[in-house]
């Protein structure tokens, strides 16, 4: 009999690790979202200070997107 309480013991022990380990998993992405938002904004905060930059990389941009059009096209 003690082997069965111990193999249900040890059931609802991997059971409250799994649960523990996907919480911690969501947890972590969840922060890494949000860190990766507040670096996007600042990053943004940061280019509004410098606009020559914002459409200098738009046009750097367009123009590497014309380019692989044409070699697609061909």
């Amino acid at each position: 009999m003690p082997r069965y309480s111990d193999e249900a013991q040890s059931h609802v022990n991997n059971d409250a690790k799994n649960r523990r380990k996907l919480l911690d998993q969501r947890r972590m992405e969840y922060r890494r979202a949000i860190e990766s938002y507040a670096e996007h904004r600042q990053l943004q905060q940061q280019l509004v200070d410098y606009p020559e930059l914002i459409a200098a990389n738009y046009l750097a941009a367009s123009q590497a997107l014309g380019r692989q059009g044409a070699r697609s096209g061909r």
